[in-house]
């Protein structure tokens, strides 16, 4: 529905996209996704969600472009409202983190409990992911999730190889470095 994010792989030199799944359809469905960009691919919108799961509230249903929608490549989780994409190929973070994607969770007003306000970095092999998404950076909410203290959205890196996190909630660029 809503790509945003897209990246080239540095391996493949495929294009990545994070998306944004549909919203009110529930605090777990749909999740929102990474995948790769196919040439011509169909990706469900607005007939199906994650593949071919129909979603039952389009009234004009075309079950001929549900029958060509793709899976996805990787889910990120329900609502976390995925909004940046970096692949890493610094040196100012650990060398494990080379090749592999960090990803902006913006998070979302549609889902109890909360879910994204955070970085994480999902690990990259032969140009797929690899590996289940680890927290990178967190803590930009309240524990009682009363007050967000921040939003990220962009995501690139300077030329030292920190990782550069925008903040539209924070109103601020955060630097994450090794050091």
């Amino acid at each position: 529905r809503n790509a945003n994010g897209m990246a080239f792989e540095p391996t493949s030199g495929a294009l990545w996209t994070v998306v944004n799944e549909r919203d009110e359809l529930g605090d777990d469905v749909p999740p929102d996704y990474l995948t790769s960009v196919k040439d011509g691919g169909f990706y469900g919108w607005p007939y199906s969600y994650y593949g071919q799961n129909i979603d039952t509230r389009v009234k004009q249903q075309r079950p001929d472009l549900v029958k060509k929608a793709l899976k996805p490549d990787y889910a990120l989780g329900s609502h976390v409202a995925a909004l940046g994409l970096w692949f890493y190929n610094g040196t100012g973070l650990p060398a494990q983190y080379n090749g592999g994607a960090f990803v902006s969770n913006h998070g979302s007003w549609d889902r109890s409990p909360l879910s994204g306000y955070d970085v994480v970095f999902i690990p990259f092999k032969d140009g797929m992911p690899s590996g289940k998404a680890m927290p990178i950076v967190t803590g930009f909410h309240s524990k009682d999730e009363s007050k967000l203290f921040g939003a990220p959205v962009g995501l690139t890196q300077d030329r030292n190889g920190a990782l550069l996190v925008a903040d539209d909630v924070g109103n601020i660029i955060w630097r994450v470095s090794a050091q």
